[in-house]
């Protein structure tokens, strides 16, 4: 099973080409994606890269941590579980608007 890897601080004009390339180099890539604005499609400066497998994860984290791409120094590290979001009403059933003052 692969490995998730988070890659932070990215020129806008970093794309997954690009970043395949790179991680290419420390071992298999199965996939890459560089999030996306929903609204303009320009780069939000970040990425997730999966590796084949845990070793190669593992190798890329250590080399290319601090790395400089297009200037800027990459920020790279195992990637996280993104957070659960709540949903529905607060307990006061006002939808979480209990500090406005109407």
């Amino acid at each position: 099973m692969g490995k998730n890897i988070y890659v932070g601080n990215l020129s806008f004009s970093v794309g997954e080409a690009q970043l395949q390339e790179l991680f290419e180099q420390k071992g298999t890539v199965d996939s890459v994606k560089v999030m996306r604005d929903a609204n303009t499609g320009r780069s939000r400066g970040f990425a997730f890269v999966n590796m084949s497998t845990e070793e190669e994860a593992q190798k890329a984290i250590a080399e290319l941590n601090g790395y400089s791409l297009d200037e800027r120094h990459l920020t790279v590290n195992e990637a996280r579980p993104k957070p659960e979001r709540r949903r529905g009403y607060s307990k006061s059933g006002r939808g979480g608007q209990r500090n406005h003052r109407w």
